[in-house]
């Protein structure tokens, strides 16, 4: 049985009006509106989602903002109610509240009561699941070495980093100890320390069994240890798979650094390269193909231009993923 299982999931948000234009304009206003209507603004956020994620797995879940990876989440914790469509979390309808009972969720924007302690904000939601004083004080103490915060334990949230912000939330949205995680970008704004620290934390998830799914713009970071990932983009899902089969080999580039072209020979060069970028009186360029390549360096020699560098390199992971989506 699969950890999540979701079938042509989709969410259409509406809001805002629209005026449908008539060319009656001799007709009063209001009996205008009467004939054509007014119709409210249609945003698909997922179009007919369908995936399964397996038990035990690390996953990955990308695409560029607005792609539909927040209302996926919200829809699988019951945040937001689909349109249509159905999915199941560890065999249970997510129109089933007992769905909820077993999974953790970490919010893009987690709010925290920054006035409380880490120690005094995990009691706090431990009492939400109705821990004795006890079995709240043992499960406070292992989640907080679980993230690495038992030095930070009495320190107010407020005076917190934002790793240490989202360690804490780690904690919270493990509080009773779910066998199925949701992070929506658990890593956006942490330094490399903290990129570190919070894969250590879902690598040690894994460890123990769990279902983690995060979302993550940070490719470096799911190549490195997801077992599988998704590519949404504008609602609707472009494959799944391990990261390098969903976006194929990358280019070998050369990156050309040019001095003193003329703004004709500038639009020229352009052309033949896949990225350009203009730095005052030079240009960088990159280009993946060896006949353009000849040709730039063609046009550098017939302007006299000075060619400051020519270095060999291959296509970044963002680039790929950029192009891919695009």
């Amino acid at each position: 049985m699969p950890a999540v299982k979701i079938v042509e999931l989709t969410k259409v948000f509406r809001s805002g009006f629209a005026f449908v234009p008539t060319n009656r304009d001799s007709l009063h206003f209001a009996h205008r509106l009467r004939l054509t209507g007014i119709r409210r603004i249609r945003t698909v956020a997922l179009d007919s989602l369908s995936l399964e994620v397996e038990e035990g797995e690390i996953f990955g879940y990308l695409g560029p903002n607005g792609a539909g990876k927040t209302t996926t989440f919200k829809l699988l914790v019951g945040l937001l109610r689909p349109t249509s469509g159905e999915a199941w979390l560890l065999g249970n309808n997510i129109r089933d509240i007992s769905s909820q009972k077993e999974i953790g969720f970490l919010p893009e924007q987690p709010y925290f009561y920054d006035y409380l302690t880490a120690r005094e904000f995990l009691d706090f939601y431990c009492q939400l699941y109705n821990l004795s004083k006890q079995a709240r004080k043992r499960r406070v103490s292992e989640l907080l070495e679980l993230v690495g915060l038992q030095d930070a334990a009495s320190v107010q949230l407020r005076k917190f980093s934002r790793g240490m912000l989202q360690r804490i939330g780690v904690a919270q949205a493990l509080i009773n100890e779910p066998k199925l995680v949701f992070f929506d970008e658990p890593m956006s704004g942490l330094d490399p320390i903290g990129r570190k620290q919070m894969r250590d934390v879902i690598l040690r998830l894994k460890a123990d069994g769990k279902t983690v799914i995060y979302s993550s713009h940070i490719l470096s970071d799911v190549e490195e240890i997801c077992d599988r990932a998704a590519i949404l983009s504008q609602g609707k899902l472009h494959g799944v798979g391990q990261l390098n089969e969903l976006l194929g080999v990358r280019k070998q580039l050369v990156e050309m650094s040019i001095e003193g072209l003329d703004e004709t020979s500038k639009a020229k060069i352009k052309e033949l390269a896949s990225e350009s970028i203009e730095r005052g009186n030079r240009i960088i360029l990159n280009i993946s193909d060896e006949v353009a390549l000849k040709e730039a360096q063609d046009i550098v020699i017939q302007q006299g231009a000075k060619l400051l560098s020519l270095i060999p390199r291959t296509e970044s992971l963002d680039e790929l993923f950029a192009r891919k989506v695009e």
